[in-house]
Formats: C-alpha cells, structure tokens, sequence
C-alpha cells in the first residue's frame, strides 16, 4: 500500500532540493559572468555536487518511491561532499588552514607575444585562500557550506524517512 503523505514529502523534497540547486549554480553563474567575479579551481569544484544533485532530484521528483529515495539518499551524500569542501575553502580564506597549492588560475598557452600581452591584460588570478565576495561576514565559500548541508539535510531526511512513519502507524499486536 503506498502512503501517500510519504510520496507528497518525498517528491515535496526532491523539489526542494532540485529548487535550491538551480538557483545555487544560477547565483555563481550570475556572479562571474553578470558581475565579473572570477572563481577559483575550489569554487568551480564546489559547483559539481549541485550538478549532480539537480538530476538526482529530477529523477526523484518522477521516479517511483523507492527510486526516489535512493537518488535523494546519493544527492544526500554529494551534498555532504560539498559542504566539506565549502567549510575547507571558507577556513582557507579565514587562514586557518592552508588552501590548496595548484590553486591560482591560469590560461591556455597564448600564440604569439601580442597574444601573451592581451591574456596578460585581461586575465585575473583568483586565489582559493582570498574572499571575493562576503555577505554578512561570511564568504560565498561560507555560504556554499551552509547551502549544501541544509539541502543534503532535505534530501537525507526525506531519503531515510519516507516511508517510516507508515511502518510506525501500523497497529502493534
């Protein structure tokens, strides 16, 4: 028998989730290419969860219960990953650990010298230990974390609870 006040909160999550990823990428687009802001490697790497969560979601959102909560459960798990990484990089900025070494930015090898001097000009390097942007004192490293683990937290409840509540209404013998 399907319970479907679990079904509505498992597909109610996976919008959410789904919601909260498209504009989570959608915002960091709109930052470096409306407002100019550059990310570093760690923030481009930071983005990967949220693609694919967004899929995961889909799939939870159409997809029979149980197939819905083993993609909720994986976008559980990759957003967990990515708060890791957003608490790494927000404590690179704040210097209490060291970021990481190959972080800095770069460009394909120019052509010819008057190539070189124009990537020279326009090229800007993005240090994963510097805060391009803080809201409210924290980075957009900071927020990342935040973001990441209030979804994966969305997504694993709604994973893992779906349906208990029906096996715990059960009458006991």
């Amino acid at each position: 028998m399907i319970d479907e006040i679990a079904l509505l909160r498992l597909k109610r999550a996976a919008l959410a989730v789904l919601i909260g990823s498209v504009l989570t990428v959608g915002g960091a687009l709109v930052l470096e290419h409306v407002y100019g802001y550059a990310p570093c490697k760690l923030c481009l790497t930071e983005r990967l969860p949220y693609y694919a969560a967004i899929p995961l979601a889909l799939i939870g959102l159409f997809l029979p219960e149980r197939l819905a909560r083993l993609a909720l459960g994986l976008a559980a798990a990759g957003l967990l990953y990515g708060t890791g990484l957003g608490v790494y990089h927000a404590g690179a900025e704040w210097g209490f650990w060291p970021g990481p070494t190959d972080c800095g930015g770069g460009s394909a090898n120019p052509a010819d010298l008057g190539s070189f001097r124009d990537a020279l000009a326009s090229t800007r390097v993005t240090d994963c230990s510097t805060a391009a942007l803080r809201i409210l004192g924290l980075s957009l490293a900071g927020w990342n974390a935040v973001i990441a683990f209030v979804l994966a937290s969305v997504a694993g409840k709604a994973a893992l609870n779906s349906g208990r509540r029906e096996r715990s209404a059960a009458p006991r013998r």
